[in-house]
């Protein structure tokens, strides 16, 4: 048994929306995740798919589908995969409306799980997450704030309802880096320390320019891990 992760599959079966057209590192992506995803995980295994299901800048991280019918296929994609899926919410992935995250987990009840205002046991360890949010020059800082404090107390709850229950050890999840570029800290790494998480995982950053831009490696005691698929080369991480 072992825990991976891996995020921004941005999938698009139902339309043709080629992800070359960003980095040539793209092209037949999907193959290579199956491809990698099969040699690594096993069926005993656990995945975390950290949001981004599909490229469309508006829509989903996992999925292109704008609503839930468009990403069945994607969704699809993914059941086929070998191992326990636990998914998270990227910031493209409208098919995925928060309030109505337990709709999604009664649905796809036996076949994939959704990390939002909740959690998911990993032997002793509790798998809490939300999506984050990190400031990147697109909004208002006003707009940035609020939706930060929003997705912190999404993650908030998912720490509590664990604790709730007796776990005292975290494996801590985001799509969002937990810093904007130049932090030292945020809200989501000081949540992280409080609450004594082991590791956060996050992805959302693409390109060489972009790997860098928050904590990788060890920080205050906490193992922080770029799981970008396109940084990963496509190839899961092994996180336990």
């Amino acid at each position: 048994m072992a825990l991976w992760a891996m995020g921004d599959f941005h999938l698009a079966f139902s339309v043709d929306k080629p992800m070359e057209v960003f980095d040539p590192i793209w092209k037949n992506h999907e193959k290579k995740i199956q491809k990698y995803v099969t040699k690594c995980v096993k069926d005993t295994d656990t995945i975390v798919i950290t949001g981004d299901l599909s490229w469309w800048r508006n829509l989903g991280d996992h999925s292109w589908g704008r609503n839930l019918e468009e990403a069945l296929a994607d969704l699809d994609f993914i059941q086929s995969l070998p191992g326990r899926k636990i998914l998270l919410r990227g910031n493209h992935d409208m098919f995925w409306d928060a309030k109505k995250t337990a709709r999604l987990n009664d649905r796809f009840e036996g076949r994939l799980q959704f990390l939002q205002n909740n959690y998911y046991n990993y032997g002793d360890y509790a798998l809490v997450g939300t999506k984050g949010y990190c400031y990147e020059g697109k909004d208002s800082i006003e707009h940035f704030l609020k939706i930060r404090e929003r997705e912190g107390e999404r993650l908030r709850i998912s720490f509590d309802k664990a604790k709730a229950d007796g776990y005292s050890k975290f494996i801590m999840f985001l799509h969002y880096p937990p810093t904007t570029i130049g932090e030292q800290e945020s809200p989501f790494t000081q949540m992280a320390e409080k609450y004594g998480a082991e590791q956060v995982i996050y992805s959302h950053c693409h390109g060489r320019e972009r790997y860098d831009d928050s904590f990788k490696g060890e920080v205050n005691g906490i193992m922080y891990r770029l799981v970008s698929s396109d940084y990963l080369k496509f190839r899961p991480e092994r996180i336990l």
